[in-house]
């Protein structure tokens, strides 16, 4: 009976491998990513990137087992791209994770690139950007991976009741205009730039048409730039059930909070009368932002319709923002907390000045810079040496992991602003987060006894300020993966970590499509050597792109807020002196106003010309501001 046992085992197996790939589909997008224009909060025509001459961009969707194949062309004109795929593993496939300069090359205007990659897990994820700050500038959607053996479906919820929302900061201004000030000497305290407005689905006033005594299944996804949103049901309560792609024990909720880059899945259950709609709101975490601006519309608000003949109420007034604490969370599956930790990173977040003026952001005493090879290519042609984290450049902070091992991040928050951080290709058991003003990991002297026996798990998680986090995850997915804060300003000004995991194992399994390397030689970028190019020296980094030299010496923390006070102070006097000179002059004859007049005109419309350069094409799509439905 044994022996016929042990043969019926392996054949079972056998059975449910086959039966799966059977039912595994091959999803495939193309999407010609190209100029729009729209207008989501009803105030501004803006430039927008969409996809296939359409925005809002369309949700990706697949279930788990499925192979997706998208295929980008970059129609911008001006600008290169790429795709992230964010929160999916790319198990095997780290080539397909989207960072420029990391897995790959940028996709240069008028080329296509195409991303090949099996879905092995469920939940709610998203597709964005990976290059130069862009995605805020509309290229975000949804990615759904939909579970048959979902814990939850037709126990908890019916597929036909489910629901995709996001929400999201917007800004006016492109980032391109936006990013230069940003990281620049006229902005010595590195103030980040403040959104104008939020959005439910890349728009407002959104409707949601629901049934009495229904359970529907909300899929939420913070797909902006900046803010983090607190989010709550008038008159209904969430039934958390996921967060970023992994299944926990079911939590009741009033309100939740959901950083830039977070997704929560919850369930909300309807009432038995009609006669009422109710407000859902999500208002902006002003705390992150440096100023009020008059302009800035922080909340926004959509509506559970049970009946279109009744009226759609304002949202009432709270008195406090008191959301749920995703620390409380217990995975579904109850994964034991991992235990002695092979290997320790710690990071402490700065925000500091460099020689030309402005602010970076740094982990330690690194703000990131992309190499001059992707990292993933200098893996494949560094051959023993790729275990040197060396090779990686001085500037990408890379840390060598091996194959199996336990991993643990620490994070001292030496800020006074939330971040919220994304570690690419892996979840992690998010295993203690200090309260804010707590100070560093170091004088806290905590042990695993201190820790949850099945911490919560994710793949974003924030950081209080001045404060710190403690996460862990198990290093078995080889790759290049990322580890950065999620505040594309703070991604743009350097706060980014590189993981190389199992580099040996990456060298004898990964092939680059030929394909991802036309990309790199269409751009004249290298894809061999060290992060700078070096092919017969791998130690020798002579040459890799560098950031701007530290302040010299002398400049204390106290000379340096002297030093960012006194350049504001200059400006301020230049802005006065040039409003004195340009106002009009009572004495003076006409001709002489009109002249200026006509000089000012003339220089701004140079200016204008020199910085537009040649204009892509634009097309013009209708997008929000209405009564939009759902």
């Amino acid at each position: 009976m044994s022996s016929l046992f042990g043969r019926l085992v392996p054949f079972i197996a056998w059975t449910t491998t086959l039966l799966s790939l059977s039912s595994a589909k091959l999803v495939t997008y193309d999407f010609k990513i190209g100029w729009v224009t729209s207008n989501p909060d009803g105030a501004f025509d803006r430039p927008t990137i969409g996809i296939n001459g359409q925005w809002p961009i369309p949700a990706i969707v697949a279930d788990v087992g499925d192979n997706v194949v998208v295929t980008a062309t970059n129609q911008l004109g001006n600008q290169t791209t790429s795709l992230h795929f964010h929160g999916l593993f790319m198990n095997g496939t780290t080539q397909m994770d989207g960072p420029s300069q990391v897995s790959q090359c940028a996709i240069a205007p008028g080329s296509s690139f195409t991303y090949n990659f099996t879905i092995n897990q469920p939940g709610t994820y998203w597709y964005h950007s990976h290059t130069n700050g862009q995605y805020p500038d509309g290229l975000r959607g949804p990615l759904i991976i939909h579970d048959p053996d979902s814990p939850f479906l037709n126990t908890s919820y019916a597929q036909e009741n489910e629901r995709v929302l996001t929400v999201s900061d917007w800004y006016h201004d492109q980032m391109t205009d936006l990013l230069p000030g940003f990281i620049n000497k006229n902005n010595p305290t590195g103030a980040e730039p403040v959104p104008q407005a939020a959005l439910f689905n890349d728009t407002q006033n959104l409707q949601v048409a629901v049934q009495p005594n229904t359970t529907y299944l909300f899929r939420m996804i913070n797909i902006g730039a900046f803010a983090g949103q607190y989010i709550w049901f008038e008159g209904h309560n969430m039934t958390i059930i996921e967060v970023d792609g992994v299944y926990h024990q079911p939590a009741v909720a009033d309100m939740i909070y959901l950083s830039a880059a977070q997704r929560c899945s919850f369930l909300v259950t309807t009432k038995a009368e009609t006669t009422d709609n109710y407000a859902f709101v999500a208002s902006m975490d002003t705390s992150l932002f440096d100023s009020l601006p008059d302009d800035l519309n922080y909340n926004v608000t959509g509506w559970l319709v049970y009946d279109e003949a009744q009226p759609l109420p304002d949202p009432a007034l709270v008195d406090e923002l008191n959301n749920f604490d995703d620390v409380t969370l217990v995975p579904y599956d109850e994964l034991p907390l991992f235990t002695d930790p092979d290997q320790s990173v710690e990071l402490d977040v700065i925000m500091d000045n460099l020689g030309d003026g402005a602010n970076y952001a740094f982990f330690n005493n690194i703000t990131y810079k992309s190499p001059k090879v992707p990292t993933l290519y200098t893996v494949l042609s560094a051959g023993d040496m790729a275990t040197n984290p060396t090779v990686y450049g001085s500037y990408t902070h890379s840390f060598v992991l091996e194959k199996g091992q336990v991993v643990q991040i620490i994070v001292n928050n030496l800020d006074t602003g939330r971040h919220p951080f994304h570690l690419h290709g892996h979840h992690f058991q998010a295993v203690y987060r200090s309260v804010d003003k707590a100070g560093t990991f170091e004088n806290a002297s905590l042990t695993d006894a201190d820790y949850p026996v099945a911490p919560m798990r994710r793949d974003t998680f924030v950081l209080f300020d001045t404060g710190f986090i403690v996460l862990r995850f198990r290093a078995d997915n080889p790759g290049v993966w990322l580890f950065h804060c999620h505040i594309e300003w703070h991604v743009s000004s350097g706060l980014i970590a590189t993981f190389v995991e199992a580099p040996l194992d990456l060298q004898k399994n990964l092939t680059i499509p030929q394909e991802h390397l036309d990309a790199c030689a269409a751009q004249s970028i290298p894809t061999a050597g060290n992060a700078a190019g070096n092919t017969v020296n791998l130690l020798d980094l002579t040459g890799e792109p560098k950031s701007p030299d530290p302040l010299p010496d002398g400049f204390t923390t106290r000379g340096k807020i002297a030093l960012a006070f006194s350049c504001l102070s200059g400006i301020l006097g230049v802005i006065v002196v040039a409003w004195y000179g340009l106002a009009p002059d009572a004495a003076a004859p006409g001709w002489a106003a009109q002249h200026a007049a006509e000089t000012r005109a003339a220089d701004s419309a140079v200016r204008t010309s020199e910085g537009t350069g040649t204009e892509p094409e634009v097309v013009t799509v209708t997008a929000g501001g209405g009564n939009t439905k759902a």
